[in-house]
Parts: structure tokens; sequence; C-alpha cells
């Protein structure tokens, strides 16, 4: 899952920040129990200089360091074994003055070799999830669709009514976001304004960000503003890296904003890199079909229309219709 370098940095901060904390306070009661404790303190002295004169005899040349070895072992054991006693006298656990590492796992690195840890990642999708609360407002989630707000009486041209064709666009999505995973496919949302395309894109982020993918939620002009500062601002990749690699890519608004021939040179290539890569993209718009096609260059709107399932928004301004 590949996450935004902005996501990652903070995320990479906040483990070096827990990382240092969890170590100062381990460290600040190892100190204090062994202040209480002043023996402790002189075996735990004694077991490091245990260590070195240890170290000291296997190096000593032309000796036999056997039997000088096997003393320090036996003292070590003996030194060990009053610890664990005064420790258990004072109802103490052993990991107070040999505390673990902040993460089993990777030490508090973030990595377990060139793979990222499960503590880092952890990390990577709360601070994802701020940044899309930051975005979509924090309210939006499935539960909260109102059916109830779609006209019953039947479209003339689709011989279905709102509330009917908009319930099965609901369930599509409710079960999209539960079944999101490699090989998902893209969707395209069209139809009016105010008819809950942003609210449904915005429900699907939220529910594939809980389930660990990385989402990147954007409308359509702040992707091509964010590209066109790449272009003219110099060394800024990670402005456009995350449209290209996060498993969820969603564009809000296209069409909303000025097309020119660089936004549709930008808008095919995101397009075409996520689909040959199997990346999901999650397109709304209130352009209709005719309208995609006398907008967007051919190549554009083959993609939205022909290698994206196409989910119809009907009926009427619900914005307008909420109490």
């Amino acid at each position: 899952m590949a996450y935004s370098e902005a996501v990652l940095h903070r995320a990479r901060e906040r483990l070096l920040q827990e990382k240092n904390l969890y170590e100062a306070e381990t460290a600040a009661r190892r100190a204090q129990v062994l202040q209480a404790y002043p023996r402790l303190k002189e075996i735990d002295q004694a077991l490091r200089q245990s260590v070195a004169g240890a170290v000291a005899a296997a190096f000593r040349k032309g000796e036999d360091t056997t039997a000088a070895i096997a003393a320090l072992k036996e003292k070590n054991l003996a030194l060990q074994r009053e610890r664990e006693w005064i420790l258990a006298s004072a109802e103490l656990d052993e990991s107070v003055l040999d505390p673990p590492p902040f993460c089993p796992h990777c030490g508090g690195s973030g990595y377990v070799g060139s793979s990222m840890c499960e503590c880092l990642r952890e990390l990577c999708r709360q601070e994802q999830k701020k940044e899309l609360s930051s975005l979509l407002g924090g309210k939006e989630s499935f539960d909260g669709f109102r059916l109830d707000l779609y006209s019953t009486e039947p479209d003339p041209n689709l011989g279905v009514s709102p509330r009917q064709l908009m319930e099965r666009t609901f369930r599509r999505c409710r079960r999209y976001a539960r079944e999101f995973g490699a090989g998902a496919p893209s969707l395209l949302f069209t139809g009016g304004p105010g008819l809950g395309k942003t609210f449904l894109s915005a429900c699907i982020a939220r529910a594939v960000a809980d389930n660990g993918f990385s989402v990147v939620y954007d409308t359509a002009g702040k992707l091509f503003s964010d590209f066109e500062a790449v272009k003219f601002g110099g060394n800024q990749q990670d402005l456009t890296r995350k449209y290209l690699q996060c498993d969820l890519l969603i564009i809000d608004d296209l069409g909303t904003e000025m097309t020119t021939q660089f936004t549709q040179s930008v808008l095919y290539r995101v397009l075409n890199d996520r689909l040959l890569e199997n990346r999901p993209v999650i397109v709304s718009t209130n352009l209709s079909d005719q309208a995609l096609r006398q907008r967007y260059s051919a190549p554009i709107a083959s993609r939205l229309l022909g290698a994206f399932e196409v989910c119809l928004f009907l009926g009427q301004d619900i914005r307008q219709l909420r109490p």
C-alpha cells in the first residue's frame, strides 16, 4: 500500500516521538527503581563489570581462561538470582530493569528489513484518516444516506423511479467498499448536481481507508493544480506521485475545471496509468455521456465510458430537500 510522502512523513515523526517518549519513560522508571533499591544498582553495576571481564578473559593470550570464564558465569547466575528475588519481593516485573524494545518486530525503526512494520503502517492509516476527515468534513457514512429523499415516481426515460435506481447505486457502493481489494473495478458516478455522488464517494473513501488501504480523495481542480505546480515548480514530485500510486484514487467534480490541453494530458495519464496497473479510480461528474465525449478527447472518453463501471445518479437536488 503506497501512502503519500506527506502521510508517511507525519507517521514517521509520530513513531519517532512515541519511541523517544517510551524510552524516556522506561529509563526514568528504571532509575527510580535502582535509586529505591540500592542493592539492585550494585548488582546492575556488577553484572556490567562481569560482562566486560568475561570479554577481556576470552581475549587473553597464552592462558587457559576456561576456569576464569566459568567462575564469572557462576557469579553472574548468583547475581541474577539475587536480582530476581529482590524484584519478586518488591512485586516488580523484571522488565522494569530490562524493558522490551518499543516495537518487538522493528525496535521502533518502522521497518523489518525492507518491509514496513505494522507499527508504522498503523500510524500511516491514522494519519490518512485525519487527512480524509479534514477534506471531507467527518460526517459521511453509509448509515447517513437517505433514500427517502428520492422520488418514487418512475422516470419516463428509464422506466424506474429515482429511489429504485438510487437504492441499486447505494447497494453497489456499499458492496464496493466492503469488498475493495486488488483488482477492484473503477467506477464512474454520473448524474446531475446534488444527487449524492460526492457523499457516496466520501463514504467509500472512509470505509476503504478504515480497512487499511491508501486512499487519495481530491477534486479534479486540485489534481490538475498539483500537476501544474510540479510542472512549473520544480522538485515537488510527491504532489503528483500520490495520485498514481495510492490504492484508490477518487476524483470529485470532473468537468468543473477549465479544460485545456494540459489538463487533458494529465487526465489521460492518470487514468491510463492506473488502469494499466489495475489501480482503481472513482470519478464523479455532473456531465452526461454525450457531454463527456464532447468535452474530453476520444481516448479519455473511451476509458471513462468503456473501462469504468457506470453508476447513474437520478433525482432532484437533495440538498434543497433536506430540512
